[in-house]
């Protein structure tokens, strides 16, 4: 999976300011179907990133809410996002989308509208895509949508940290992806969860260290 660059986040831990973080999305940000919230991938990922950084403190702050998608998290990004003053946006988005057909150049032209004003804001955007689940293969537009996802990180500059290749990866490797899913077929289980925040946090860590990225941020 590609790098990430995350300039404002790496500048402020530089600097030695607080680490702060909005993980933006929708039931798999707010942690459905983890067993408690200390499983949800934003507790773990706020974990993660402290143990492998301990000279630096970072929040994680959790702004997801179940059942929603572009048009109801665009509604709010001043005020759960913005607000919170972060130095980093991760923005899961396009799963309920999926789900309820939505129009897909709707939801490019709204991810490209809340890339553009966060990174306006002096924030770094991470997009992340789809879990690997039953309900999610069943839609017919999670393709376009993930595929609108890759164009909108191409178009704004924003990262792309691609939940369904990672999940594709481990399949490849002879993992079964129903291990990594809760019972209700859509959401991940807490082994899920932990497996793809480890792997995220490993690329913030990555790009936060990175000389090239310190370089060019000055």
């Amino acid at each position: 999976m590609a790098g990430l660059r995350l300039p404002h986040l790496q500048a402020a831990l530089g600097r030695q300011a607080e680490g702060v973080i909005v993980a933006l999305g929708s039931s798999s940000t707010a942690g459905a179907m983890a067993s408690d919230s200390a499983h949800t991938y934003p507790a773990i990922l706020q974990h993660e990133l402290n143990a492998a950084l301990p000279n630096a403190h970072i929040a994680v702050i959790n702004r997801g809410i179940g059942g929603q998608d572009a048009p109801e998290e665009l509604a709010r990004l001043d005020a759960d996002v913005i607000a919170s003053r972060p130095q980093l946006v991760i923005w899961q988005v396009g799963a309920n989308g999926a789900m309820r057909h939505a129009d897909p150049d709707t939801f490019h032209r709204m991810v490209v509208d809340g890339v553009n004003r966060l990174r306006r804001a002096n924030i770094d955007v991470v997009l992340m895509d789809n879990q690997r689940s039953p309900r999610v293969l069943a839609a017919v537009e999670h393709i376009v949508l993930e595929e609108s996802l890759a164009h909108v990180a191409k178009e704004t500059g924003a990262n792309l940290f691609s939940r369904s290749h990672l999940m594709d990866f481990w399949s490849d490797e002879g993992a079964k992806p129903g291990q990594f899913i809760a019972s209700d077929g859509l959401h991940q289980n807490d082994l899920g969860y932990l497996c793809v925040t480890q792997s995220l946090a490993r690329l913030i860590v990555s790009a936060v260290q990175s000389p090239a990225a310190v370089s060019a941020s000055r």
